[in-house]
């Protein structure tokens, strides 16, 4: 089973409804955007972070167009630095490449050592984006159908104003 199909697998084991929108890879959110133009949901932007030591791993989530605020989630998590995970830490830990960052890659996280952050911003949306471990393809999901999928492979949701 591929990455994409382990997702459709879980999500419809658990009963929760998504729609799925195929399109050439998108490397980028802008590019992403363009493929799903006209189809409602909030876009999100997914983003793997580290300590300086590697030792802690972090998945925030938040809107597309926000930019992170390093140094306000350093402090937020007790870190003197955290810096974007190298794409060696996010295969070891998601089994994902780059540009495929999603809450779904958690279904590979066999550590349990992600902890996942979502900006409480965008927690009212009814529906968010991601790619669904692969970046030829966007889905789309209840926000409250997100949590349920979280909670059932075992993450705590922390929501947070980013």
């Amino acid at each position: 089973m591929n990455q994409y199909e382990m997702v459709v697998d879980k999500l419809n084991k658990l009963g929760l409804n998504f729609k799925i929108v195929n399109h050439p890879p998108a490397f980028t959110t802008e590019l992403a955007d363009k493929f799903i133009e006209g189809h409602e949901g909030v876009r999100t932007k997914s983003m793997f972070l580290t300590d300086r030591k590697k030792r802690n791993f972090y998945l925030v989530i938040l809107d597309e167009s926000k930019r992170l605020d390093m140094d306000f989630f350093k402090d937020l998590v007790g870190e003197k630095k955290v810096k974007m995970a190298s794409e060696k830490s996010l295969m070891e830990k998601m089994k994902l490449p780059a540009g495929v960052v999603s809450p779904f890659g958690l279904l590979n996280n066999e550590d349990h050592d992600v902890k996942f952050f979502m900006d409480k911003e965008i927690v009212d949306e009814e529906i968010m984006t991601f790619h669904p471990n692969t970046n030829e393809k966007t889905l789309f999901i209840k926000t409250k159908d997100l949590f349920k999928y979280l909670e059932n492979i075992g993450y705590d949701i922390n929501l947070v104003e980013l």
